[in-house]
């Protein structure tokens, strides 16, 4: 059972191209055998929350906020490892932040 801020390596299809590609992700929540995840990229030059080797990613990475899909549990590979909360309280701020527009 997969819980939120883990992060495993999924089968993405990204916006530009209709290729699916496997990549890490962050799980945000799942539901029903879907599961919500972010992205993560190693270009460390775009926007997002920092992942370094030293927390359990393969390489300094970014959780890319912007890039979030849904993807069905076959689409998953393996776990990789697990954020820390304080990671998850990252997350969790800057995705607050970004949905707070809708409240107003």
């Amino acid at each position: 059972m997969l819980k939120p801020g883990d992060v495993v390596l999924a089968k993405l299809q990204f916006t530009d191209t209709f290729e699916v590609k496997t990549r890490p992700a962050l799980v945000l929540f799942e539901e029903s055998d879907n599961i919500v995840v972010a992205g993560i990229t190693s270009n460390t030059a775009m926007k997002g929350i920092p992942i370094t080797k030293k927390e359990g990613a393969i390489k300094d990475s970014v959780i890319k906020l912007n890039y979030i899909f849904t993807v069905s549990r076959i689409m998953l590979d393996k776990l990789l490892f697990s954020v820390s909360k304080e990671k998850k309280k990252a997350v969790f701020d800057e995705l607050v932040k970004r949905l707070k527009i809708l409240s107003e």
